[in-house]
């Protein structure tokens, strides 16, 4: 299993709810701690507003699922699937990713600082206005996907495969040239000067 930053552990949880089927389920403002999904179908399912606190999710299916304004708070996902699931304006500070499939998954606004990812498949998820401060992106395969108006400040991007991404409007300013895989990035004038200056180039207007 992938490590947190840190080293720090995976919380504990108290309560396991295995096999559970939530298939096409309305999730209205409901509140979950310290638990333990283990091959939860949430297929399909439609979240709003619900919170879930330092739990754990094992092999659970959000496939075709829709997140709004719903929180995943210093959770932990293990070989979960995410095809097709949407995020918007959700909270999931600090949670943790651990070989599980992004296909097709759409993140739009919301806070997803301090998350890991590292060594994630990323290539056909698509990231839109999130915040991914000092998140942990290791590694990750971002090749030909898309953060556009992402912010990657103090993100950890070492050996992070930026090949073909959509990178317009993000902050870049994490970024160590020589440590990362950019060729055929797309970006803004404005962030080719970020990183020239990270190159120790000296950028001037004239």
């Amino acid at each position: 299993m992938a490590e947190r930053k840190y080293g720090q552990p995976a919380p504990k949880t108290d309560t396991t709810v295995s096999g559970a089927d939530w298939y096409g389920r309305m999730l209205d403002r409901e509140r979950y701690e310290n638990t333990l999904f283990v091959d939860l179908d949430l297929t399909e399912a439609q979240n709003t507003g619900s919170v879930f606190t330092e739990c754990t999710f094992r092999r659970a299916r959000f496939n075709a699922s829709v997140h709004r304004d719903s929180a995943f708070v210093n959770c932990t996902f293990v070989s979960c699937k995410f095809f097709e699931a949407s995020f918007t304006e959700c909270k999931l500070v600090g949670s943790m990713f651990d070989a599980c499939d992004f296909d097709n998954m759409l993140v739009t606004d919301g806070d997803w600082s301090f998350t890991g990812l590292p060594g994630a498949d990323l290539r056909r998820a698509r990231f839109l206005r999130a915040r991914f401060r000092e998140a942990d992106l290791t590694g990750a395969n971002c090749q030909g996907g898309s953060l556009r108006d992402v912010d990657l400040s103090g993100a950890w991007l070492h050996s992070i495969d930026f090949t073909g991404c959509d990178l317009r409007g993000s902050d870049l300013s994490a970024i160590e040239p020589d440590t990362v895989r950019l060729r055929d990035a797309i970006i803004t004038i404005d962030q080719t000067i970020v990183i020239a200056e990270a190159l120790g180039l000296d950028v001037r207007r004239d």
